[in-house]
């Protein structure tokens, strides 16, 4: 395995990159793609040229362009539409409606006002005064420090980002006719966000669990419930759930809607995921010109499989005087294979219906990831997120499991705030970030969910007692 080193003000941090690209075995519902001849018939067939030809846009108040997305879902090499001949007709009709509710008033009046009003958007930029004394006492002998800012996502109806993508999507299933939602949930978040939404728009719901975070997630599972949805269960975690309701949906294509949580999956799921989930980076420029009139230095966030990353960063990709920082899941370490730090360590491939980088053995197989925060067990990234990688827009770091524990805690005593385990992650890299930071530099960390669904876990790693 290679690394390099890279600066953040002139200090050097240790940066693990992945190993050489591999062209191996891909997975779109446990289908595998073997050779390079047919991949490259795919690519041609559903997503236009294999080359990735890209548009430069402005974006933001900053008139330098940045390349996007060719807008046939390819970033760079990465993206695409790897599925099923079955599928593509119902991926075009979901693609039109993407375009139509975009740019049409009557849509985007009632999703601004459901935000508003159902979800409690805007949600808040909060100072978090005692955590920056915190790392001011422990890494600073003179000057401020940097101030640090929490993105306050917990805030949202239902406890994370995911509701602002899960009624978005549900208004688009009613538009297009479908009465059954189906969707896959890890840490039960968007699980909850796509019950409460089906909920409010009298849509059936089924989510689709695995039985390892059925055991880890109850509460979360209770609520759904509750809010009307049927959980059905499946043997293993998040991944394999995610196998299982996009094989439903296959198999129910003219009645069921499947209602993605994050930005992976064949175009154009991850786009329209990013799209919706922006609103989270659009409201922090807005924020931070009204706190502090400018611009924020840093942005973090944990990173997934890449929803609430994108939603926080893609407003400012293009103001490249912003530092964008996304952080893994190490686990139990990185050498221990108990881990979700795919871009830390992974290949490319092909996997649920994309191409990005993923966690796979050298015969192309799928590996079982790990985190305390089952949110981010997965064993892949979005497409533009690896695009971001790899263009090195945004650097990734990583953080144990250990480490967000401690993290979760520190924010739970200074600040009152419980925060969730995978955007502990994010809290858990400021120990490495912060001393090296210009004084008064602004920091903010997107806490895309709240903790109360992790205090079993807490518990049973012995805390918070031994914390007392």
């Amino acid at each position: 395995m290679s690394s390099t080193k890279i600066q953040l003000h002139g200090k050097p941090l240790l940066r693990v990159l992945a190993k050489n690209h591999r062209m191996i075995n891909s997975v779109f519902c446990e289908v595998s793609i073997k050779s390079h001849h047919r991949v490259s018939n795919v690519i041609s067939r559903t997503s236009g040229p294999s080359s990735g030809s890209l548009t430069s846009v402005s974006v933001g108040t900053d008139e330098r362009p940045f390349l996007r997305g060719d807008g046939n879902g390819r970033f760079g090499r990465f993206g695409g539409t790897f599925v099923p001949e079955t599928l593509m007709s119902r991926l075009r009709d979901l693609e039109e409606e993407l375009d139509f509710v975009l740019s049409d008033h009557e849509f985007q009046e009632e999703l601004t006002t459901a935000l508003r009003d159902y979800v409690g958007r805007e949600t808040p930029l909060y100072f978090a005064g005692r955590l920056t004394e915190h790392y001011k006492n422990i890494s600073r002998t003179t000057g401020d420090g940097p101030e640090i800012y929490l993105k306050r996502e917990d805030l949202g109806h239902s406890g994370s980002h995911k509701m602002n993508n899960a009624l978005a999507q549900a208004m688009i299933a009613r538009r297009l006719g479908c009465g059954r939602v189906v969707a896959a949930t890890g840490a039960g978040q968007h699980g909850v966000a796509t019950a409460a939404a089906c909920a409010k728009l009298s849509l059936e719901c089924t989510v689709f669990m695995g039985t390892a975070d059925i055991e880890k997630q109850s509460s979360n599972v209770l609520s759904m419930k509750l809010l009307g949805a049927q959980v059905t269960s499946v043997e293993g975690t998040f991944q394999d759930a995610s196998s299982e309701a996009i094989r439903n949906w296959v198999g129910n294509l003219e009645t069921t809607y499947y209602l993605s949580g994050t930005v992976v999956g064949p175009h154009p799921s991850p786009v329209m995921v990013r799209q919706f989930q922006s609103v989270i980076g659009k409201e922090t420029r807005r924020q931070a010109i009204q706190l502090w009139g400018g611009k924020p230095d840093v942005l973090v966030a944990c990173v997934g499989s890449g929803s609430n990353a994108l939603g926080l960063f893609h407003e400012f990709v293009g103001d490249e005087d912003v530092r964008l920082v996304g952080v893994e899941a190490a686990g139990m370490g990185l050498d221990s294979g108990k881990h979700s730090a795919t871009l830390a360590v992974g290949d490319v491939g092909v996997y649920h219906g994309s191409m990005s980088y993923l966690l796979q053995d050298d015969q192309g197989q799928i590996l079982r990831p790990h985190s305390i925060g089952v949110g981010l067990e997965y064993p892949g990234v979005g497409p533009e997120i690896s695009f971001l990688k790899e263009t090195e827009r945004v650097e990734f770091y990583t953080a144990t499991d250990k480490e967000a524990i401690q993290a979760c805690m520190l924010l739970s005593r200074l600040e009152g705030i419980i925060p969730a385990l995978e955007a502990s992650h994010a809290l858990a890299f400021l120990d490495k970030l912060v001393p090296i930071l210009h004084d008064g530099a602004k920091v903010i960390v997107n806490c895309s969910g709240r903790g109360d669904k992790d205090i079993d876990t807490l518990i049973q790693r012995g805390r918070p007692s031994s914390c007392s």
